[in-house]
C-alpha cells in the first residue's frame, strides 16, 4: 500500500514513512492510492471476536509487510487488551428500538481520541526504536485529542511531545488531563486564541520545513493518516454486532475536526454496509452549512457547551474533498487556497449532488443539546455527554427507515463535562476510579501568544537533543 498528497505533489509514500511525517511537505494530507477492500465473508466469521483481531484484519492492508505480521498483532493485542476498561472494547449500549450508543469513552483518558492513539504511540515506539531515530511530535487539540496524545506518548523514549491548547477554552478536566502529566517528554502550551489558531500554528511549523527538519517534527493529531486508519475498526465492530455485512446500519457522529466521520466514509469505501453517515454540528455548524448551501465560509467561533467542537477548519475535511473531486489534486489545491486566502469556497451542483448523497449533516444548538440530555436520562436513564447529545439529536432528525440500525457515537464520558451535565439532569457525574484525584493533581503548563517564532523557540529550547 502506497500513500500520496491530497495536494498531488512529491512521490507516494510507504506507511511507516506517512506514520512518522504526518503532513504530505506540499500541505495536503495523505491517503491511500486506492481503497482496499475488506473481506466482509471472512470479517463475518470475527462477530464476537476480539476487538483486536478485527482491527488486525481492518489495518493490515494499509501497513502491508512494513511492519512484522506477528509484531503488529502483538502491539494490537497489548493496545487493546491492556488500556481498555470494557472487554468490547467498544460497546454498544441500546436506549430505545433500534437506536444504540456506542461508547468510545473506555480508554485512559475517557475519549475517543483513545481508539487510534494508544495504537499510534505503540506504532511509534516500535518504529523509532528500530530506526534509531527520535521526533519532535506537534499537535492540536480542541480538549481531547492532547490528553490522548500525551498518555501514549508519555512513557515513549524516542519522542519529544508539544500540545497546544486554546487558553481557557477546554472543560477543565480535559485540560487537567493534559497539564497534570509530569513526564520530561511532555509539554503543554496554553495559546492564546481559539482551536483553529492552534492548528493553523500547528500547519505553520510544519510548512517551515528548516524548522520541520532540525527539530525531525511529526503529528499525532487527525491529519495523521494513521489516526483515521485506527478509527475504522469501531465502526466495523459495530456493524458485524449488528448484523452486518447483512444488515446496513446508520451512524450518527458528533463531528467538528471530521476525522472522526471520514474514518466512517473510509469504511464504507472499504465496503462496510451503511445506509446513511450524518454529521452532527453545535452552533459552529461550517459542516451543516457546507451541506445545506455548496460553500465553506469561515466565520467566528462561538463558544457551546460541546466545546471539543467549537472549530471553523475542519482539517480532514480536506481528504473527503479530494475524493468528492474524483481525486483531482489541482482542483484541490485552488480551493484550499480558496479557503486560505478568502475565508470561504464553493462547490458546484453536480458534485454536491454527490455530497448529499454520501453524507447528511444537521446542526444540534445548546438548547437543543440540553434538552435532548435531559429527555434521554429521564426517559433511559442513561447519561449522555453533550457532544454525544449533539450526534444522536443529528441522527434523530435524519432517521426516516426505523428497521435500520441507528449507531450514535458517545465520544466522550459525561464526567468530562460535568458541569453541562449536572445542568442538564441534576446529577454531577463521577470521575471514575483512577481519575479521582485530577482535581488535586499539580499542573504543568506554559502560556503563550499567537505568535510562531515564539512557539518555535520554546519547542527549540525544551526538545531532548
Amino acid at each position: 500500500m502506497k500513500f500520496i498528497s491530497t495536494r498531488g505533489g512529491g512521490e507516494p509514500q510507504s506507511f511507516i514513512d506517512v506514520l512518522l511525517n504526518g503532513l504530505a511537505p506540499d500541505g495536503g494530507l495523505y491517503v491511500p492510492e486506492a481503497w482496499p477492500e475488506l473481506d466482509l465473508e471472512r470479517l463475518k466469521s470475527f462477530a464476537g471476536a476480539p476487538y483486536s483481531d478485527v482491527a488486525m484484519e481492518v489495518v493490515k492492508p494499509f501497513i502491508g509487510d512494513e511492519i512484522p505480521a506477528e509484531t503488529l498483532q502483538n502491539i494490537l493485542r497489548k493496545v487493546y487488551q491492556d488500556n481498555f476498561d470494557h472487554s468490547c472494547v467498544a460497546p454498544l449500549v441500546q436506549i430505545s428500538p433500534n437506536t444504540w450508543i456506542m461508547e468510545l469513552f473506555h480508554g485512559p483518558t475517557l475519549a475517543f481520541k483513545d481508539y487510534a492513539l494508544q495504537l499510534l504511540g505503540h506504532l511509534f515506539d516500535y518504529v523509532l526504536e528500530q530506526r534509531g531515530e527520535r521526533v519532535t511530535i506537534v499537535g492540536a487539540t480542541s480538549g481531547d485529542t492532547g490528553s490522548a496524545a500525551i498518555e501514549a506518548c508519555k512513557g515513549c523514549k524516542n519522542i519529544d511531545i508539544f500540545i497546544l491548547h486554546p487558553e481557557g477554552r477546554t472543560s477543565e478536566v480535559q485540560r487537567r488531563q493534559m497539564t497534570t502529566v509530569d513526564a520530561p517528554n511532555v509539554h503543554n502550551i496554553a495559546l492564546k486564541g481559539n482551536f483553529d489558531d492552534c492548528q493553523n500554528m500547528v500547519k505553520a511549523m510544519f510548512n517551515d520545513t528548516t524548522f520541520r527538519n532540525e527539530v525531525n517534527l511529526s503529528a499525532v493529531n487527525s491529519i495523521n493518516w494513521a489516526r483515521i486508519m485506527a478509527q475504522i475498526v469501531y465502526y466495523v465492530t459495530a456493524s458485524l454486532a449488528l448484523g452486518g455485512p447483512n444488515r446496513k446500519v446508520s451512524f450518527a457522529v458528533p463531528t467538528g475536526n471530521f476525522g472522526n466521520i471520514f474514518a466512517a466514509y473510509a469504511a464504507r469505501q472499504m465496503g462496510v454496509p451503511t445506509k446513511r453517515l450524518i454529521i452532527g454540528s453545535n452552533r459552529n455548524d461550517i459542516l451543516t452549512r457546507f451541506f445545506e448551501t455548496g460553500t465553506m465560509k469561515s466565520e467566528n467561533v462561538e463558544p457551546s457547551l460541546s466545546p471539543s467542537m467549537d472549530i471553523q477548519i475542519s482539517s480532514n475535511f480536506e481528504r473527503y474533498l479530494f475524493d468528492l473531486l474524483d481525486r483531482d489534486a489541482k482542483g484541490l489545491t485552488k480551493l484550499m487556497n480558496s479557503y486560505k486566502d478568502n475565508g470561504s469556497f464553493s462547490i458546484g451542483s453536480e458534485y454536491m449532488a454527490k455530497a448529499r448523497r454520501e453524507f447528511d449533516a444537521r446542526r444540534c444548538p445548546d438548547e437543543q443539546t440540553k434538552g435532548l440530555m435531559t429527555a434521554c436520562y429521564n426517559e433511559t436513564g442513561y447519561m449522555l455527554d453533550p457532544h454525544t447529545a449533539v450526534g444522536l439529536y443529528a441522527g434523530m432528525q435524519v432517521r426516516e427507515d426505523p428497521s435500520v440500525p441507528l449507531v450514535a457515537l458517545a465520544c466522550a464520558h459525561p464526567a468530562k463535562f460535568p458541569d453541562a451535565v449536572e445542568n442538564a439532569i441534576g446529577i454531577r457525574p463521577p470521575l471514575p476510579p483512577h481519575l479521582a484525584d485530577l482535581y488535586n493533581r499539580p499542573e504543568h503548563v506554559t502560556a503563550l501568544g499567537n505568535d510562531l517564532n515564539t512557539v518555535q523557540y520554546f519547542v527549540l529550547n525544551n526538545i531532548k537533543k
